[in-house]
C-alpha cells in the first residue's frame, strides 16, 4: 500500500514512524533505530511523500537529508502537535499526532533552516551562554568580596577596574589564600571577556558579508547582533504573508482573551524566539534614548507613545514596528526608506 504521509517522532536513539495511505488508514507503524531509520524510509517510501516532524533538536538536519531525496518535509511546533495526542503520551501516540496535525489545512509549519542559518544561530547561542556565565562569575566575585567588606558599583566595567586594586592593596584585610582565589576568578572573568569578544568579531564579519544582515543594519536600533539574529531566526521572510505575522512569530503582538464578541487584548504573547525578541526590545530602548533630539516621523511617533504610556510599552511597540519593516525589506529586497514610513 502506497503511503502518502508519515509522522516521525524524533528521539536521541529511537525514532517512531506512523504512516497512512490515501484512505487515511494507518498502514505503517514501526520503531526504528537512529542509524537505520533513514535507510528504511528510503526503501519503503517513494519520493514526493509528505514527512512531518516536530521542530525540535535535530529536526532541521533530518529535514534537509529528506529533502535531498525528494520528500516533502513539514516541521510543526510542538505546541501545535499536543492537541492531537490521544490518551497517554508515548512515542507511538506522538508520531500519530504529528501525522494527524500535518494533515490539517490551516496548520502552521516551521521553515527548514539552512546550514548557514544554523551556523549563525550557533554563534549567537554560544555568545548568549558565555554572557550568562560572565554575569554569574561577576556576581560570584561580588558576593565573595562583600564578605571581606569590598564592594564595587553594579556595572561590570566598575568591577573590572576594582579587582586589580583589591589585589594590589595590602591593607584591605584579604588573606594570601583568598588573594590566590580572587586572582583565579579574575582570570576566569578575563577569559570569558576574550571569548565574547571573539564571537563579537565573528558576528561583525557575518554582518559585513551577508547582504540581508547588511541591509537590515540600516534600521534604527539594529546593529550587527540584531541583524544576524534576524537572519538566523527568520531566514526566508516570504514564509510570512505580512509583517504582522512575522512580528507575531517573534512574540511581539498582544495576546487575546476574547469571547462573545468582546475583544480583550493583553500583554505581548512572548511566543517564538525569546532571544531575538529580547534583542529587538533592547535595540528599541537604545533608539528611544536618542529619539528626543530627532524630528523624523519614527522618532516623533515613538515619543508620543512614550509620553502617554509606560516606556516599556513604547519599546515593545517600536520593536514590533522594526520587525514589520524588516519583513518588508527582506521580502522586497529593498533598503530602508523612511519616506515610505512617514507616508
Amino acid at each position: 500500500m502506497k503511503l502518502i504521509r508519515i509522522g516521525v517522532d524524533l528521539a536521541k536513539n529511537v525514532f517512531q514512524v506512523h504512516g497512512v495511505d490515501r484512505f487515511e488508514k494507518p498502514v505503517w507503524r514501526k520503531k526504528l533505530g537512529r542509524s537505520e531509520w533513514l535507510k528504511v524510509v528510503l526503501e519503503r517510501i517513494e519520493p514526493g511523500c509528505e514527512i512531518g516532524m516536530e521542530a525540535c533538536s535535530g529536526a532541521h538536519h533530518w529535514a534537509r537529508q529528506l529533502q535531498q531525496h525528494g520528500y516533502i518535509v513539514k516541521l510543526i511546533a510542538p505546541q501545535f502537535v499536543k492537541p492531537y495526542v490521544k490518551s497517554n503520551k508515548n512515542d507511538a501516540n506522538d508520531a500519530e499526532a504529528i501525522c494527524e496535525a500535518m494533515s490539517r489545512p490551516n496548520m502552521r509549519f516551521v521553515a527548514v533552516k539552512t546550514i548557514k542559518q544554523q551556523d549563525i544561530q550557533a554563534v549567537h547561542r554560544i555568545r548568549s551562554e558565555l554572557s550568562s556565565q560572565r554575569t554569574a562569575k561577576a556576581n560570584q566575585i561580588r558576593g565573595l568580596c562583600a564578605e571581606y567588606g569590598l564592594t564595587a558599583p553594579k556595572e561590570l566595567l566598575q568591577l573590572r577596574a576594582a579587582i586589580p586594586c583589591w589585589l594590589e592593596d595590602q591593607n584591605n584585610g584579604l588573606t594570601e589564600r583568598f588573594r590566590r582565589l580572587l586572582t583565579g576568578l579574575w582570570q576566569d572573568l578575563l577569559g570569558l571577556d576574550e571569548r565574547i569578544k571573539e564571537l563579537d568579531r565573528e558576528i561583525a564579519l557575518i554582518a559585513q558579508t551577508d547582504p540581508v544582515a547588511k541591509r537590515l543594519q540600516q534600521l534604527r536600533g539594529v546593529g550587527p547582533i540584531i541583524a544576524t539574529a534576524i537572519v538566523a531566526n527568520v531566514g526566508d521572510a516570504k514564509q510570512f504573508a505580512n509583517g504582522r505575522q512575522m512580528a507575531a512569530s517573534i512574540g511581539l503582538t498582544p495576546r487575546q482573551n476574547s469571547s462573545g464578541g468582546k475583544e480583550r487584548l493583553l500583554g505581548i504573547s512572548k511566543r517564538g524566539d525569546a532571544y531575538l525578541r529580547t534583542l529587538l526590545i533592547h535595540g528599541a530602548r537604545s533608539m528611544i534614548r536618542t529619539a528626543k533630539a530627532k524630528e523624523d516621523h519614527l522618532s516623533q511617533w515613538v515619543m508620543r507613545i512614550a509620553a502617554t504610556r509606560h516606556p516599556n510599552i513604547a519599546a515593545v511597540a517600536l520593536a514590533n514596528k522594526t520587525a514589520r519593516i524588516a519583513w518588508a525589506m527582506m521580502t522586497k529586497e529593498t533598503n530602508y526608506q523612511p519616506e515610505l514610513l512617514a507616508a
